[in-house]
């Protein structure tokens, strides 16, 4: 189990990072801040990024561009780790080594445009679009901390947005969220647009069925699968690729258990602890 959670936060093949140098080069998230807090939980930041996806999925012309344009459907799995890669060194990585992933990823973006079904045209780069992901991501990986880790306060969970106006901004998304009250005003804009599809159902039973944790770990997998379901707000937790997707009586509490021992693990490998170690280190001159 220890090393199964490992997994869930460790950089996929090739894209080995150290998050302990250079000494004392900062991150672009406050180390004392919340978002610190927030993405040092494998089990929590496993839930809140399946319900970002879920989310992003709603969104017709999001959809169209993760769903046309990526290795989900072949490779759930490595997405999912790339894509969390990319979190944590947003978060704890070096600014130095943050700014060059992200213009990385800015410039794969480039490429990404297309219409969707309904012929709408979309850009991957479209600031509407970033808003939106930027956003969801926000909300999904602090609500998932806040459900099933530690409360959070409303100052705190504002904090968890503010933190990200920096790294949002390099993407291109300078309108996303800087509060929960900005982020509830996103989501009410943005309802009326959302919408179900058969995409969003495939994207169920990849994560349902698709090898990412161990085979005798797939009920698990598929529990947290339906926590992040669980969180996901109005109007698209009722729709009905989801409608049967939440937790069951009871399994709130045991995912709540998960995630609380998953605090206790010694991780001293994983980014968090390697970003700590950079901070307390004497910065080298320039």
């Amino acid at each position: 189990m220890l090393e199964t959670i490992r997994e869930l936060v460790r950089p996929p093949p090739g894209m080995a990072f150290d998050f302990s140098q250079p000494a004392g080069e900062p991150a672009l998230a406050p180390s004392d801040g919340v978002a610190w807090r927030v993405f040092a939980n494998p089990v929590s930041l496993f839930i809140g990024g399946v319900a970002a996806v879920l989310l992003e999925l709603a969104e017709p012309s999001v959809r169209s561009g993760v769903w046309d344009h990526s290795n989900f459907k072949r490779d759930p799995g490595t997405r999912l780790r790339r894509t969390g890669f990319t979190a944590m060194m947003t978060v704890y990585g070096p600014r130095s080594a943050a700014e060059k992933v992200i213009a990385r990823v800015v410039r794969m973006h480039g490429r990404v445009e297309g219409h969707t079904p309904d012929g709408l045209p979309y850009h991957a780069n479209d600031p509407r679009l970033l808003d939106w992901v930027q956003a969801t991501a926000a909300f999904g990986f602090t609500e998932a901390y806040h459900a099933y880790v530690q409360p959070l306060s409303a100052r705190e969970k504002d904090a968890a947005f503010a933190e990200g106006e920096l790294a949002a901004g390099l993407y291109g998304a300078t309108g996303a969220p800087r509060s929960w009250d900005e982020w509830e005003a996103l989501l009410g804009r943005t309802a009326p647009g959302l919408e179900g599809s058969d995409i969003l159902a495939d994207f169920m039973r990849i994560m349902r069925e698709a090898p990412i944790l161990p085979a005798p770990l797939r009920g698990l997998q598929r529990l947290l699968v339906r926590a992040a379901v669980q969180i996901v707000p109005e109007p698209v937790r009722s729709l009905p690729q989801l409608r049967a997707g939440a937790l069951r009586p009871g399994e709130a509490l045991l995912v709540r258990g998960l995630a609380r021992a998953s605090s206790l693990l010694p991780l001293d490998e994983m980014p968090p602890a390697q970003a700590a170690r950079r901070l307390a280190a004497p910065r080298n001159p320039d």
